[in-house]
């Protein structure tokens, strides 16, 4: 079946409450400088071994821009080993946080007043990870895409030639039935959404769709 638009799909996912068990804009932490280090830290491996990575940070307290843009990258390197790619992450994270603090002093400034251009300028973020960082640590109307995404729609017969173009179909579906102040949750919940479905109903690649169908 073909899909009306991305409100369609929306609307179903909704139905099928699937972030029952989750934080209510589905990313833990919501709104804070953790979301930003999780962005990156996700990067080709699972969230599992991120949450690790995360814990040996909290408990070393240095979860924060200032404190992490003056750590040793060899401490870090160890506190995020679990994450993988361990070396190239700890470079980023440590001149993001340092950039962070030269360009907005502090997260709540950085939050208020960064934009996707200043993030994709960064070394190490792209389209996936700015935007996480823009929905989930900024409360931007940014909609996240990804693999999960990708391999939904194209179970509905879709296929796009880039992630900008998974981009605009998602967001111009849904954009007309929330108010500036609504949007960036429910982009939030969307890719929420998504993932959790995808997670739940695929056997290997193929994503079985016949949950969503069944509530259009």
């Amino acid at each position: 079946m073909e899909l009306q638009d991305s409100w369609e799909l929306f609307s179903a996912l909704e139905k099928l409450k699937l972030l029952e068990n989750s934080p209510p804009l589905w990313w833990p932490a919501y709104g804070t400088f953790e979301v930003v280090v999780g962005a990156v830290l996700t990067q080709n491996t699972q969230w599992e071994r991120v949450q690790i990575s995360l814990d040996n940070l909290r408990n070393s307290e240095i979860l924060a821009p200032d404190l992490l843009a003056q750590t040793h990258p060899e401490t870090l390197m160890e506190l995020i080993r679990p994450s993988g790619l361990f070396k190239a992450k700890a470079s980023n994270l440590i001149r993001l946080s340092r950039n962070m603090m030269e360009e907005f002093g502090d997260f709540e400034t950085f939050a208020l007043s960064t934009d996707r251009n200043w993030l994709l300028s960064q070394k190490g973020v792209g389209p996936e990870t700015a935007d996480s960082i823009l929905c989930y640590a900024c409360a931007r109307p940014s909609m996240v895409v990804d693999a999960y995404t990708a391999r939904l729609l194209n179970a509905f017969g879709y296929e796009f030639e880039s992630y900008d173009e998974l981009q605009e179909w998602c967001e111009t579906g849904v954009r007309g039935y929330f108010d500036t102040v609504q949007l960036p949750a429910a982009f939030a919940r969307f890719h929420g959404m998504i993932v959790e479905y995808v997670k739940s109903n695929s056997k290997g690649k193929a994503v079985n769709i016949e949950r969503i169908s069944s509530t259009i």
